[in-house]
Formats: C-alpha cells, sequence, structure tokens
C-alpha cells in the first residue's frame, strides 16, 4: 500500500496519482485491465470507486466492464481491508478438532465476522474452506504464518499479541512520517 493511501482519511478525496502512474506504465496495451486492477490494489489496499472509474477513463472501458471483472474475481476487494488478513480455517480437520469455538472466539475478540474487517483496519477476518495444514488443525493464518493446534484461548492471545504488534508498527510509522514532514519527534528534537 502506498504512502499515499494509507495516508488518506475517511470521506478524504483519495490521490489518484498512484491509478495515473500505473495507467502510464500499463494502459494501451492489450489485456491488461486485470493487471492494472491488480496494481491499483497493491496501491491502495482495495479498488476504490474514484481508482476504478480512473482506470475505466484510462483504458477506454465502459465503467461497467472495470466493474464486471472487480466483482467477477474474488481476488478483489472494493472496501478497505486491514492491514493483516486473518484466514480461519473452516474445513473438516479444523471443524471436528474445535474449529468453530476459535472461529467464534476470533469473530467475538475482532467485532466482525467472516468478510469484516475491524473498525480500526488493522484485521479483516476470513474463514476459508480448509488452508491446507490439517496436522496443525485447529489452524489460522494471519497474512503468511500459520498458527496452529488452536484452542479458543491460544488463539486469543495470538491475536492479542498481533494487534499488539500491529499498534507498535503503526505508532512508529506516526513518528517517521512526523520526522518526514519537519515535525518533532518525542524527544522534543
Amino acid at each position: 500500500m502506498s504512502e499515499a493511501a494509507a495516508a488518506k482519511k475517511p470521506d478524504e478525496p483519495i490521490d489518484l496519482k498512484p491509478v495515473y502512474e500505473i495507467l502510464d506504465r500499463l494502459a494501451g496495451q492489450k489485456g491488461m485491465l486485470i493487471p492494472i486492477l491488480q496494481q491499483v490494489q497493491d496501491a491502495y489496499g482495495y479498488v476504490p470507486e474514484e481508482a476504478a472509474n480512473a482506470v475505466a477513463d484510462g483504458t477506454g472501458s465502459y465503467r461497467s466492464q472495470v466493474y464486471g471483472v472487480l466483482t467477477f474475481y474474488t481476488q478483489f476487494h472494493l472496501s478497505p481491508r486491514g492491514r493483516h488478513i486473518i484466514r480461519a480455517c473452516a474445513g473438516t480437520a479444523c471443524h471436528v478438532k474445535g474449529g468453530a469455538q476459535v472461529i467464534h472466539r476470533m469473530e467475538n475478540e475482532l467485532g466482525v465476522k467472516h468478510g469484516g474487517t475491524t473498525a480500526d483496519l488493522i484485521f479483516s477476518f476470513e474463514e476459508v474452506a480448509c488452508i491446507g495444514a490439517c496436522g496443525l488443525a485447529p489452524v489460522i493464518m494471519i497474512d503468511h504464518d500459520a498458527f496452529g493446534n488452536l484452542d479458543p484461548n491460544t488463539a486469543e492471545t495470538v491475536l492479542k499479541k498481533f494487534r499488539k504488534k500491529a499498534l507498535a508498527e503503526i505508532e512508529a510509522e506516526g513518528s517517521e512520517g512526523e520526522k518526514n514532514d519537519g515535525g518533532e519527534d518525542a524527544s522534543g528534537e
């Protein structure tokens, strides 16, 4: 996700500069609509409406064509996603070993259900049919890290550790942004 996109506040117009840079590189080449949309999503973490419309205008496509692609493929997201994606396995092995209780605890801790994103945009939560790690059942993945042999309590512990780490990263990014903006850091320097 670009800094411009990450710095967007709710109800603030988005900076379309990343979209125009992507279009400058790829527009005009046949069959590039999906790669353009993938790069737009990489830049923003999702495909904002204004960006989708800019892609339609920049590629000479109808907006309905662009939205057709965006809504057909599950890889695309039309609303902001969390900075960390949690995938909880709902497959047979996980279900038999208590995966439903792990999922229920995760939903309660996050305050969102399948497909939801926390209000602080730290986590998006998804139930998936199978993660392919049945030997670790019940298992979840947070981004690319697997956490297995969970019960509701250990799942909650993993989630709390990850949230603490994410909040520290956000705070560090904020401090770094203030330094780059010419502001003072916490030491007053």
